[in-house]
Order: C-alpha cells, then structure tokens, then sequence
C-alpha cells in the first residue's frame, strides 16, 4: 500500500520549496482581485488596461490566468490602479 501526501494547495504540490508556493499563491490572490474587479466593473480588456496602466495583451494574460508572467510587484501595481489595497500578514508556518 502506497502512502498518499496531503498538500495545503496546488502551490505546495507543484513547486519545490515553501517560498516558491507562498510566492505563487499570492501571485495567484492578486490576480484573482485584479480579475474579479475587471469583471464586476464590466470593463472590456482595452478599458481595464487604460486604467491600469499596462497593455490590453498584458490584461489578456491576467484574465487567462498567465501567472507566469506577472511578479508581485506588478500587481501590487495594478490593483493600485484598480483601486484596490493590498494588506499583508504573516503567520507561523509548518516546519519545512
């Protein structure tokens, strides 16, 4: 009999290290944000680009979910422009 593993996340299974996963996982909440507001003020891609300040290409990939292509600097960005905040908190973590 095989022992499973259990993962937190997607992130935990997927990435080497608990800092890749902590990095992808909050790459992946901001993008979630910055789309939902997109969605709920029925921007179209070229009118959400405006007001972020990127390309409608780079709203593209966000919408599509492209995390590969956004650092968390960035979105912190963009969903400044989105008006929205970002608040941070740190919490104990399971041994690695």
């Amino acid at each position: 009999m095989t022992s499973k593993k259990r993962f937190d996340s997607v992130w935990d299974a997927l990435e080497d290290t608990p800092g890749e996963a902590a990095n992808m996982k909050a790459r992946a909440s901001l993008m979630i944000a910055i789309a939902e507001r997109i969605k709920a003020e029925g921007l179209t891609q070229a009118e959400a680009a405006k007001r972020l300040g990127v390309t409608q290409p780079r709203v593209s990939d966000l919408m599509r979910g492209k995390i590969d292509l956004f650092s968390l600097d960035m979105l912190v960005n963009m969903l400044a422009q989105a008006g929205l905040r970002v608040d941070i908190s740190v919490h104990e973590g399971a041994a690695a």
